[in-house]
């Protein structure tokens, strides 16, 4: 009886909780969030979100109907999983004169130089030279971002809920950790944390960009190139070094200033938070930014009119995609991917090494290598800044992709040369042996690699200078569209082998290192599993740089954009003002060759960046399900044959987890058509070509408030249809689930390296066609440009998005697979009857994710 009304305490709790984020969004949305312009905006946002979290309220409040009588005849248990480990005495471990603790304090010194640097250049940017004109309309464009970022952050709320209600039924009931009183709200309130952390580095993001693209665009008024790479990579470092410098400085915190015995829930409700911030905030932005491009792209086939026209109401809502898509998904997944693959680390040395005195040293290593590659980070890109000014500052002409192409290789040498260095003088004879200590660095050195040569590889697809993009081109010419597209899916295709081989190649050496001489087997169980963890951990080696060149991307590609908003050409005594105020000989169509140029470059390294981050998302994936084997057999000491092809739930997991991909692929894409659908129907009708110089803002407001439906509709169907395959599988049979998750993985690596390089393709073969060939408005380019709008939702929605799913369901699997293994063991029928429930629910969500919004003639969606 006494449990029971736990169980209605904390679904009580959770249910209250939601009442209180739809009342707050529906506060926060009405209030006044920007200029006279922007209210309007924002209002037109307001009454779209405020309508959809109605709807969705009434789903929560019978999803929690069915879940009370369901579970409150269940029994306590014991337990708490990976939130019951406990830190060892990091007192125990000593170096360079220093104690663990005092050797992490300085890491907290590091972290706050790194979020000085990335102030320092948010400071230097707002205060370059720019024009009014393009200072307005950056501004127009941060206004909306905020709007659309203040909607999204009280719906991550909303989805928060859902996960609130397993935590406390887990956790405060079913597998109590010490005092529930401290350790229940220690790990919500750290899930918070985690989603405040991916939530507050993606608006710090977008702030940073809309200052550089106005900046951007005036310093192509002078006609140098160099300006216009310096200026978005320096954006791109203040965003890597403020994101990578806040996540370790929360995780240094956990460690250092709270209880060992509470750090375990700490990271584990950091990590699911911050996962399900990143999921939110990519899946939604991949949507938004989807259906703004294409609306807009659309317009310039069926009017015949320029790119990024002012008179096309489309143009400020891609505007707002560009960094709702393209800055903020990235920003909070580099933030999420960087968080959980040192949590997953941190579990698996918890679980699989012997002996405490290892365990401190191993966890005090892992700290002071995440400073050391902060250092190699900044360092590399002080180093490469030399070079290319010297090289370039003076150039009239110069290969933007050059300069990035140089510093991630300087990154990777010095973080290759820190990592040796470091790890010697740390573990130099680690549990008696002399060798582990460059084994250890050799593996994550393979990462690093990794995270230099992926992007070369990439490249090879994806640049407006390779092979397979000048392919596309040219089927495009005799066969257009048609022969255009089949192109960039050959690129896709051809770059899911070069890289998943390169991936097995450098797993694979990372894997020989860890059994050379079986000296880590002394040590820890399953040190292949570490060694993977370690590969993963060295792809992040140059988090801040790989965070760098993926924000270039948007900032020139919004450059443009601002250039053609601010009609900066056609007011009056522009030219005699440029020169009096900025000393400036504008040279207009110079500005124009060289953004578009630019952008060309941005594209390329947009790309780069996915597979680095995909790459991290498997390996990641496979150190934290090892957490989840470790559980099921008891220390691999039984049901370990059930690991196996000849237990058949293991393979039916398999095959579930492919069907999840595949269908995720298309429900995202179906929100992008749906809501592009809606886009272009309303710019069509509306958009004005005589007598006017750009659209209006009320009908570029109704642009962003059907993107900003569309993301949220796709989105919610999205989360919930995971959130409840991930219960359902989870309590029909564990190993399944493990099948489940592994497959998750391995279709979503390939999936989405094929969707993020045949996209990327299909973009600079409209880049090319556009810069090189100089064929705009020709049938080649009207070609290229339907390219591109198939690619789209290929490139920045489905592909960017399997990383979060990958690891949000991996981290909720660790919660969900407890949960299920607990309330078998003391109720097997109330277990089956779940398994039902979910999966009905599950199957409810993916059903409507198509019916529920699919293209009504009507007007119905």
């Amino acid at each position: 009886m006494i449990a029971t009304y736990w169980v209605y305490f904390f679904l009580g709790v959770s249910a209250l909780s939601l009442i209180l984020a739809v009342f707050f969004a529906r506060q926060v949305i009405g209030s006044d969030t920007g200029t006279p312009d922007i209210e309007r905006i924002a209002g037109a946002i307001k009454e779209s979100a405020e309508a959809f979290l109605k709807r969705q309220y009434k789903t929560v409040a019978a999803l929690l109907g069915l879940l009370i009588p369901t579970l409150a005849g269940a029994q306590e248990s014991s337990g708490g999983g990976e939130a019951s480990l406990k830190l060892p005495d990091l007192s125990t471990v000593s170096h360079f004169g220093l104690s663990g603790p005092a050797l992490l304090m300085i890491g907290l010194l590091f972290c706050v130089g790194g979020l000085l640097f990335g102030l320092t250049i948010f400071v230097q940017l707002k205060n370059m030279p720019v024009h009014r004109s393009m200072r307005e309309m950056s501004e127009l464009i941060y206004e909306t971002c905020k709007t659309y970022l203040i909607t999204q952050g009280k719906f991550i709320l909303l989805l928060w809920v859902f996960i609130a209600v397993i935590i406390s039924l887990y956790f405060g009931w079913l597998a109590p950790v010490g005092n529930v009183a401290l350790t229940l709200p220690i790990i919500l309130g750290f899930s918070l944390v985690g989603i405040a952390g991916s939530y507050g580095v993606a608006w710090f993001g977008i702030r940073v960009n809309t200052f550089a693209n106005s900046r951007v665009a005036f310093a192509g008024l002078r006609g140098k190139p160099y300006p216009l790479f310096a200026i978005p990579l320096k954006a791109g470092m203040s965003v890597g070094m403020m994101l990578i410098s806040v996540e370790l400085l929360i995780m240094l915190c956990i460690l250092l200033f709270i209880p060992k015995e509470f750090a375990g829930p700490c990271f584990i409700g950091f990590a699911i938070g911050e996962s399900l911030g990143a999921a939110a905030l990519r899946i939604a932005g991949g949507i938004f930014t989807k259906i703004a491009d294409i609306g807009s792209d659309l317009m310039k086939i069926v009017f015949k009119i320029k790119e990024d026209d002012a008179r096309n109401p489309g143009v400020i809502a891609d505007c707002t995609g560009d960094n709702a898509g393209d800055s903020v998904g990235p920003s909070a997944d580099g933030f999420e991917t960087y968080g959980v693959t040192g949590v997953a680390l941190i579990t698996f040395i918890l679980l699989a090494v012997k002996s405490p005195a290892t365990q401190a040293e191993l966890l005090v290593w892992i700290f002071v290598m995440r400073v050391a590659m902060l250092i190699s980070s900044s360092a590399a890109y002080f180093l490469n800044g030399i070079i290319a000014k010297a090289k370039y500052a003076n150039s009239d002409e110069m290969d933007f992709e050059a300069p990035l192409t140089s510093l991630v290789w300087i990154t990777s040498i010095v973080s290759i040369i820190l990592t040796y260095i470091v790890t010697y003088r740390m573990l130099p004879n680690l549990n008696g042996d002399p060798t582990l200590w460059w084994k250890l660095a050799s593996i994550i050195s393979c990462g690093t690699l990794a995270g230099a040569l992926i992007p070369e590889l990439v490249k090879v697809f994806t640049s407006t200078n390779s092979a397979h993009v000048q392919e596309v081109v040219t089927s495009a010419k005799e066969g257009g569209a048609s022969l255009g597209i089949l192109s960039g899916f050959v690129a896709g295709n051809m770059s899911a082998y070069w890289l998943g081989l390169s991936m097995v190649a450098l797993m694979g050496l990372g894997y020989y290192f860890s059994m050379m001489g079986g000296s880590m087997d002394l040590i820890m169980l399953a040190p292949a599993v570490f060694a993977f963890g370690l590969v993963a951990f060295g792809f992040l080696g140059m988090g801040p740089v790989t965070i760098a060149v993926d924000s270039y991307g948007p900032v020139t590609d919004n450059a443009q954009s601002v250039y053609e908003l601010s009609l900066i050409e056609t007011i009056p005594g522009i030219e005699a003002e440029l020169k009096k105020d900025f000393a400036i000989d504008v040279k207009f169509e110079r500005a124009k060759h060289l953004l578009e140029a630019n952008d060309g470059a941005g594209n390329t390294f947009k790309a780069t960046a996915k597979p680095v981050l995909i790459g991290t998302a498997v390996v990641g994936a496979t150190t934290m399900t090892f957490s989840i084997i470790m559980a099921l057999t008891h220390g691999l000491t039984v049901n370990v044959e059930k690991l196996s092809l000849l237990h058949a739930p293991f393979m039916l997991g398999l095959i579930c987890g492919g069907a999840i991909i595949y269908w995720f692929t298309g429900a995202s894409t179906q929100a992008v058509t749906t809501g592009a659908y809606r886009a272009v129907e309303f710019i069509k009708a509306n958009i004005k070509l005589e007598g006017v110089e750009k659209a209006s803002v009320t009908d570029s407001k109704k642009v962003v408030e059907i993107c900003t439906k569309y993301a949220q509709k796709g989105m919610f169907n999205i989360f919930i249809a995971v959130f409840f395959a991930t219960l359902s599988f989870a309590f029909m049979e564990p190993f399944l689930f493990i099948g489940y998750l592994f497959a998750l993985a391995i279709f979503g690596l390939y999936q989405a390296i094929f969707m993020a390089n045949a996209g990327g393709a299909w973009d600079n073969a409209k880049k090319v066609v556009e810069v090189d060939l100089k064929q705009k408005g020709t049938p080649l380019h009207d070609a290229t440009v339907i390219g591109d709008t198939v690619g789209d939702p290929f490139k920045d929605t489905s592909s960017v998005a399997m990383n979060p799913i990958i690891k949000f369901a991996t981290l909720f699997g660790l919660l969900a697979v407890e949960l299920a293994v607990t309330l078998t063991a003391s109720n097997p029928m109330l277990a089956h009857i779940l398994t039902v429930a979910f999966f009905l629910l599950s199957a409810f969500f993916v059903r409507k994710s198509f019916y529920g919004m699919r293209i009504d003639s009507k007007g119905g969606n």
